[in-house]
């Protein structure tokens, strides 16, 4: 795909501070880990995930697309008044509806009419939010528009390891099929962009 009339304005991200290492998770699992004999370090080695992290509890999605929104915003000078879409891409979300980004529009004060959804394809969320917002750009429908994605991967981890722990007769193989539940992280980010005018 090739836009000659978009340019990435602002790129900005917000981290949550609790940092959790993959030796962290893999002490919760000590009991499935001596059981099977699993050697430590294994997540750490088979995923090259030293660490990850995680928001505290009770802290929403659209809390940290906002800020990371608004980090966008003022990093690229734009008025917010300029932006004519925003998109949450996030795959968590503060509850299934209103879109989640209702909240962030709210959050960022932007302008009643500016049009606002979510968009949900896990990893690739932003990419696709991005795609959309340059295709509205390209076609003179908007002058800018906001990318946002605030991920909450701390309560995901939590209950693949309840659930792990909960399995008495899990066999090596079984718990292959939770491994990717495990590399999963938390963040904010926001992408702002505009056209080249």
């Amino acid at each position: 795909v090739r836009f000659k009339n978009v340019y990435l304005e602002g790129l900005a991200y917000h981290l949550p501070e609790n940092v959790i290492t993959s030796t962290d998770l893999e002490r919760r699992l000590a009991p499935i880990y001596d059981r099977l004999k699993l050697p430590y370090g294994r997540l750490e080695m088979m995923s090259g995930i030293k660490e990850r992290r995680f928001w505290d509890k009770g802290v929403f999605p659209s809390q940290v697309a906002s800020i990371a929104g608004e980090k966008a915003i003022q990093d690229s000078g734009i008025d917010r008044m300029e932006i004519g879409c925003l998109i949450n891409a996030s795959v968590c979300r503060d509850f299934l509806e209103p879109a989640t980004a209702s909240l962030v529009h709210h959050n960022l004060n932007l302008q009643p009419n500016t049009l606002v959804f979510d968009i949900s394809n896990a990893c690739l969320g932003v990419l696709d939010g991005m795609v959309h917002i340059a295709n509205m750009i390209e076609l003179g429908q908007i002058h800018a528009g906001l990318i946002v994605a605030g991920e909450n991967g701390g309560p995901l981890v939590d209950a693949t390891i309840e659930s792990l722990l909960s399995r008495s007769n899990l066999t090596r193989n079984e718990i292959k099929k939770s491994f990717a539940s495990l590399t999963i992280g938390s963040a904010a980010v926001g992408v702002l962009l505009v056209h080249k005018d």
